[in-house]
């Protein structure tokens, strides 16, 4: 007799992950959920009336490469929480409210403690955005990939009134650059951090840094930006913002720019955590490719008018983030004039 199980599929697995997690789980629950963990599909009713013209924005992103570090540290309770910042970032960004979060957890053979830490970081980054976890997905999948290792996606979806939504149109020549901290690389350029770090006569993850260890500090989590950018939008009107992720500043601030400006932004502005001139100092990496790579130490950047530069410092500042005034928007003289310009 031959037996699922036999073939590499324990649903026995799955199941005491499902009952490591409930608590968890649950603790993100929003009034809207109206739904069991569980269930075929997860529910969730808005209370429409609530709103004027709603518009629904959905994000989907995964961990990357970080996920390898973190197979070869064990520290499993923060990738997590990099696969919801990934997602609720991109919303927060468009003025969206996150509402909710599902995941997609595949490994070869499940082993249902790792796999309920993993997921239990997903739920304390839903906690941390103020979106529900409602549904999700636990593969296991034998042959599929290597022994110890697992991958991880995330879909959020979100809501913003129409008249609210941050598109970037608006922004004019004159306006500011606000840049807020990020907590690290977040989830980015890890193709390059590990070619640095586990490359032959590399220093490897055990190395000693500022107090912890490389690999500590390379799976610190992505910030996560949602509440305090609602703060900010209650006082302030914001123009643009832009999420620093794979492709630095040189390809992200461009998405929200109208044609006819740039930004100038002075490289000496903010701080830089150590990691990153860590690793510049590694590699030998030039400072056009470590702007276009990482986020240098600010996860996002914001675009308000000059006269609510003060006021939006102080609201971000009240909220607990650290930030700065990097730069300006300026005007760009003809199509062929790059898009963002890095003083030093």
């Amino acid at each position: 007799m031959t037996t699922y199980k036999d073939a590499g599929v324990d649903i026995d697995a799955g199941n005491r992950v499902v009952s490591l997690i409930k608590k968890a789980v649950t603790a993100t629950y929003r009034p809207e959920v109206c739904s069991e963990l569980g269930g075929f599909g997860a529910l969730f009713h808005p209370q429409w009336s609530r709103y004027k013209d709603p518009v629904l924005v959905s994000s989907t992103d995964g961990v990357g490469t970080k996920l390898k570090l973190a197979f070869l540290t064990g520290i499993l309770n923060t990738v997590g929480i990099d696969l919801v910042a990934m997602s609720v970032n991109d919303l927060i960004v468009q003025g969206a409210e996150p509402w909710f979060f599902l995941d997609y957890f595949a490994t070869g053979k499940l082993e249902p403690e790792k796999a309920a830490t993993v997921i239990e970081g997903i739920a304390q980054g839903c906690r941390l955005a103020g979106c529900a976890l409602i549904g999700g997905e636990t593969a296991e999948m034998p042959d599929f990939y290597p022994q110890g290792e697992f991958d991880l996606a995330g879909f959020a979806v979100g809501m913003v009134e129409r008249e609210a939504i941050i598109n970037g149109q608006n922004i004019q020549s004159g306006d500011v650059l606000i840049g807020l901290a990020s907590s690290g690389p977040h989830s980015n350029g890890y193709s390059l951090i590990r070619r640095l770090i586990l490359s032959q006569g590399g220093p490897g993850l055990d190395a000693p840094f500022a107090g912890q260890t490389l690999g500590e500090v390379l799976l610190a989590p992505t910030k996560i930006y949602v509440k305090s950018m609602l703060e900010l939008f209650k006082t302030v009107p914001v123009k643009g913002i832009v999420h620093i992720t794979g492709g630095g500043f040189q390809e992200n601030i461009p998405r929200i720019l109208p044609m006819g400006v740039k930004a100038s932004i002075n490289r000496q502005s903010w701080t830089w955590p150590p990691i990153f001139d860590y690793l510049q100092n590694l590699g030998h990496v030039p400072m056009f490719e470590m702007m276009r790579t990482f986020n240098c130490g600010l996860g996002m950047v914001v675009v308000v008018g000059p006269e609510f530069l003060d006021r939006a410092m102080a609201v971000l500042h009240a909220a607990g983030e650290t930030c700065w005034h990097i730069g300006h928007v300026v005007k760009r003289q003809g199509d062929a004039e790059e898009r963002v310009v890095i003083l030093d």
